[in-house]
């Protein structure tokens, strides 16, 4: 299905491009949330006609959206979480944390401008990307920890820390247990008998 863009879509395109895009996607995704219309030649006519409205809309949108984002440039907001003695979070934090956090600290974000790549179910330092328009993303770094004083530690030393011991070598004396065990097995030096 080929469909006319309103507006910049990531990894798709520009504003105006004309992009061949799977129907599923523009009947679920761009048409209902007005990022696109259909390419037919009556909607290319309008296109035309709109196209410096929608431009000079979408050129305050993103002066907004910069000075929304030098707000949060930098920021970094603290989550404490409860966690098991590893350091493994009792669940994950969300995208709706993230975004409660920030406004919290004075910066209005909605869940949905928060991209998370992969799950956050450790304890630890974390950058996420805050999308504030198609054109404008900011970078805002989360600190989970269990509480304030361990968040402090984090921040200081730029890792993550379980019982004052940074997570990297409480692994290392895990990986090292286990080679240690799998050794004995492989010997048959079996002292549970």
């Amino acid at each position: 299905m080929e469909v006319i863009l309103l507006e910049r879509v990531e990894k798709l395109g520009q504003m105006g491009d004309v992009v061949k895009v799977r129907p599923g996607f523009a009947r679920n995704f761009l048409l209902p949330n007005k990022k696109a219309l259909r390419a037919t030649k009556s909607n290319l006519d309008q296109f035309k006609d709109r196209r410096a409205q929608l431009e000079a809309e979408n050129l305050t949108k993103r002066k907004e959206a910069e000075q929304v984002a030098a707000k949060l440039d930098g920021m970094a907001v603290v989550l404490v979480r409860q966690a098991s003695e590893m350091g493994n979070l009792f669940g994950s934090v969300t995208a709706r944390d993230i975004a409660d956090a920030v406004t919290a600290a004075g910066v209005t974000v909605d869940k949905r401008q928060v991209v998370i790549d992969r799950p956050i179910k450790t304890l630890g330092l974390f950058d996420l990307r805050v999308v504030l328009h198609p054109e404008v993303a900011v970078t805002v770094k989360a600190n989970v920890a269990r509480s304030q004083e361990e968040a402090e530690t984090q921040a200081k030393t730029g890792e993550a820390y379980v019982n004052n011991e940074p997570v990297d070598e409480i692994e290392e004396l895990i990986l090292a247990a286990e080679d240690a065990a799998a050794e004995r097995l492989e010997m048959g030096d079996d002292d549970d008998r």
